[in-house]
């Protein structure tokens, strides 16, 4: 009697006619032990053969069938049959005179190259995976295993890999996800019967994560190509590290999402890694070219879209990618510096309150979606705060603290309240950017009226400058005794450099490493004072003249020659290049003719700026100002001098103030009307206009006419102070008397506020020194070498005393130099001094094992240069059998330690 069978599929009839054709029989005919179904096409052409497909259920169907084939035709009778019903003479007509069974792993083995056989855990696996195999198969079959063994992982992965059209090996998150990015391929998995779908998605968790839960629960449900912009979302409702329970607003929208993976509810194990590899995507395609970085930026909105509409958009401040969360973590950042800021600018911020204006300015810059130029205003921002923060105390003494003041303090002020004065997009951030740049305008303007009193008092008094520069003394007192002591210079006068603009050019050279800064013995930096009014025909001539005087290029030339007749000055015209010249050739002879012993060139992009674009937004920096960076590129065997011939002040907009004057001038006027309020009369031989008798503005936001970009002319010391930076090119020996400078920013600057003072002001952690340790004294004729005194500290506001450092910190930093590791690791050739090893661990322990390179050379006493020497020493010294305890972090600015791995590795008892 007949077998009950199974039906056979479409594939699986053409793989056995493939190979009964690849025997070359005669016979005309196959019999499929199978089911009698057939609802496809009749026939199939395989190669040049036509093969008619005919059900016959009963023996006499059979034979009909054999009686009435074509010719030309080939058949394959699918039956139930056993060969004793078919009879002797039906088979007499078939292939091999026998029925032939449909065993769908040997269709498996044939489409993997007819060597092989299944694994038997691929077969355990289930008849789905040999009807996909065999259904599925390409035209030219399967790749074949290494060797005659079918491993299940061999043929799930191409299966699955052909199903996703992916390639096998890639059958990860990554690949997972971009995928997803593709609708056309996600219908394939999606019209596939429900056993191959349900095994596919099993195997593709075992390979791939859990992560292919989620990706496949979508693409279910219709919404794969969404896939990506929930795992973004996911990282919202299923944080990495939740300290709790989620709170209802959280479970409710986790529920929300649900219907989006088809009913199913995510798990923290499967959410954890969607969200890492939805973000990686992300990474990958921002990194991209065009049409990628689209597509990320397209994920992003769908994301955000998402989230409202299941009522989450406050919830995305948690997200480190989506552009709404740095908008809520900017906004939270705005309202920390609103609070921090007291009512009565008499009250300094309170320091728990700066606390949290830091802790929200790191979750800013946390953010890897975030826009780096407000991110950077955000950074200047809290440091305005931390100024604030200090006690103002009594204004400078003298002119000398004054300029001083103004160059290694409120020059910093300015850099920063630049950014701030620029605003920022949202108008919440925008307004408390306003409020603090009111309350630092109060007390910059106190200083610039204190500056304006000692200027005035010291020009009307005609006071000696004493170790004070002045503009008209930079030749003789700097650039001489450089060119007297045989060395060769480039002299850049920078028309119109500020203290902040000379922050920010110095900061960009020493970045690029070629050039050292030096400062006189190795200590803070100092400026110059210009000559009254601060304009150009005024300054840059008294410079060149070394004299006050007036003149245009014609007389600096002249005066210039008379003074330096080997040497040779070039203004804007002289550097002015054909196509493809960077340099003119005759400047770059000069530069590099030994018979030339100084080089001055006057560059005017940040005065012409004043006119024509916006100072105040521009970094300035070799990029930035033009032919810089070029004239550096050609005089590495000559000294370095940038200077000044007077400062700027920027347009302030709304807040700017005209007044009436019989002159045409922005910044100066006539002395004929009386001071108004915010002016100050000025009189003496180093005023060099009307008859040495003017009035100057010494409030930056008046001016007297046209509105331009910025101005110059006043008595407010950004205009009045000149920086002074001297580089060589990595020899910090090239100026007797002169040696590499240290940190030039203010605590303020880069620290944190971290302890509280005994009167609860806030006080940022200060420095011990600013200059590192004592050298011995160099012989007379090079401590006279520019005639001037060593640098005196500025008088900076008082700061509290430093608090002492914790306890534990001493004990576990003295225990590690008392450590017999330690005394076996240290280098005998080239050690770093103990004392210098202490003062940065410990810096860096009670900064919870983080700290500044800036912050480690200052409280090393180590010039900043060699700030990165000392570091890779200190990690050498550490890095007991290869392990990383101390490292850099990726912004390259801010060192690591691993506190406990250290305890491990030279055996301390943690403390």
């Amino acid at each position: 009697m007949s077998i009950s069978r199974v039906a056979v599929r479409p594939a699986a009839v053409r793989r056995k006619v493939e190979a009964w054709l690849a025997e070359r029989d005669d016979a005309e005919a196959i019999v499929l032990l199978a089911r009698p179904e057939w609802t496809e096409e009749p026939v199939l052409t395989i190669g040049d053969t036509r093969v008619r497909v005919v059900p016959c259920p009963t023996p006499i169907a059979a034979r009909a069938a054999l009686a009435d084939r074509a010719a030309h035709e080939k058949l394959v009778l699918l039956t139930n049959l056993t060969d004793t019903e078919l009879g002797d003479g039906l088979l007499a007509h078939v292939s091999l005179q026998t029925g032939r069974s449909v065993d769908p792993w040997d269709l498996v083995g044939q489409a993997f190259g007819g060597q092989v056989r299944p694994d038997s855990t691929l077969v355990r696996t289930g008849r789905w995976v040999a009807d996909a195999l065999t259904e599925l198969a390409p035209t030219d079959g399967w790749p074949p295993p290494a060797g005659t063994i079918l491993t299940r992982d061999h043929a799930l992965r191409h299966l699955a890999g052909a199903v996703l059209a992916l390639d096998p090996d890639e059958l990860d998150g990554a690949g997972l996800l971009q995928w997803s990015t593709d609708a056309p391929t996600q219908m394939r998995f999606v019209e596939l019967p429900a056993a191959w779908a349900e095994g596919i998605a099993a195997f593709l968790a075992e390979v791939a994560g859990p992560i292919a839960v989620p990706v496949l629960a979508a693409v279910r449900a219709g919404h794969g190509t969404d896939a990506i912009p929930l795992g973004l979302l996911a990282g919202v409702l299923w944080p990495r590290s939740p300290e709790k329970a989620p709170d209802v607003e959280v479970a409710v929208a986790r529920t929300r999402l649900e219907p989006r993976f088809g009913g199913t509810r995510l798990t923290e194990h499967q959410a954890t890694p969607f969200v890492e590899a939805a973000e990686a995507w992300i990474y990958r395609a921002l990194d991209g070219d065009d049409a990628v970085r689209h597509d990320a930026h397209r994920m992003l909105r769908r994301s955000e879209e998402i989230a409202a509409e299941i009522d989450v958009t406050e919830r995305l401040v948690a997200s480190t990618l989506l552009p709404a969360g740095f908008t809520q973590r900017m906004r939270a950042f705005g309202a920390a510096v609103r609070l921090a800021l007291p009512a009565s600018a008499a009250v300094p911020p309170a320091r728990d309150l700066i606390e949290r204006a830091q802790d929200r300015l790191a979750e800013v810059e946390a953010h890897r979606s975030a826009d780096r130029s407000r991110v950077e205003t955000a950074r200047m921002a809290v440091r305005l705060l931390r100024w604030l923060a200090i006690s103002d105390g009594r204004g400078p003494a003298t002119m000398l603290a004054a300029v001083q003041r103004q160059i290694r303090d409120d020059g910093w002020v300015d850099r920063a309240r630049l950014d701030v004065f620029a605003g920022d997009v949202d108008q919440q951030v925008a307004q408390a950017y306003r409020a603090l740049h009111a309350a630092v305008d109060v007390r910059r303007a106190r200083h610039d009226r204190e500056f304006a009193e000692q200027l005035q008092d010291m020009t009307g008094a005609e006071r000696e400058p004493g170790a004070l520069l002045r503009v008209e003394d930079v030749l003789d007192r700097v650039v001489r005794p450089i060119l007297d002591n045989g060395r060769r210079i480039l002299l850049l006068l920078l028309d119109g450099m500020s203290a902040a603009a000379g922050i920010e050019i110095a900061d960009s050279l020493g970045r690029k490493g070629a050039w050292t800064e030096l400062t006189p013995d190795g200590g803070p930096r100092t400026g110059v004072l210009a000559a009254l009014p601060t304009v150009t025909v005024v300054n840059r001539c008294s410079l060149f003249s070394g004299r006050i005087t007036v003149g245009d290029r014609a007389a600096e030339l002249k005066a210039f020659s008379a003074q330096f007749p080997d040497s040779v000055l070039l203004h804007k015209s002289d550097l002015r290049t054909p196509a493809g010249l960077a340099v003119d050739p005759e400047v770059a002879a000069a530069i590099a003719d030994t018979a030339v012993p100084m080089v001055a060139a006057v560059i005017n992009t940040i005065d012409d700026a004043l006119d024509r674009s916006d100072p105040g937004t521009i970094e300035w920096s070799t990029d930035t100002v033009n032919g810089l960076r070029d004239l550096l590129a050609i005089a590495q065997d000559r000294v370095v001098v940038l200077v000044s011939d007077h400062g700027h002040v920027v347009d302030r907009g709304s807040e700017a103030v005209l007044l009436s004057s019989d002159s045409s001038e922005n910044r100066w006027r006539p002395g004929t009307v009386a001071p108004r309020d915010g002016e100050l009369m000025f009189t003496g031989s180093r005023v060099a206009l009307n008859d040495g008798r003017v009035v100057l503005p010494w409030r930056e936001e008046l001016r007297y006419g046209p509105r331009k970009a910025g101005y110059h002319g006043g008595a407010a010391p950004a205009e009045v102070v000149i920086p002074l930076l001297v580089f060589a090119a990595q020899d910090e020996q090239a100026v007797p008397g002169w040696a590499g400078a240290p940190v030039s920013s203010p605590e303020w600057w880069r620290e944190p506020i971290r302890q509280p003072a005994s009167n609860d002001t806030a006080v940022v952690v200060p420095q011990p020194s600013t200059r590192p340790p004592t050298r011995p004294k160099k012989p007379a004729q090079d401590e006279g070498l520019f005639d001037l005194p060593s640098p005196t500290p500025a008088a900076p506001p008082p700061l509290a005393a430093p608090p002492a450092p914790a306890e534990p910190a001493l004990v576990l930093v003295d225990a590690l130099l008392a450590s017999s590791v330690y005394a076996n690791r240290r280098d005998p050739r080239a050690p770093i001094p103990d004392d210098r090893v202490a003062a940065m661990l410990t810096t860096l322990i009670i900064g919870n094992g983080r700290a500044g390179l800036e912050t480690l050379a200052t409280r090393a006493g180590v010039p900043i240069h060699r700030m990165p020497g000392s570091f890779t020493a200190l990690r050498r010294l550490l890095q007991v059998e290869g392990y990383p305890v101390l490292s850099l972090d990726p912004d390259g600015r801010t060192a690591k330690l691993d506190i406990p791995l250290m305890v491990e590795q030279f055996g301390l008892e943690p403390t």
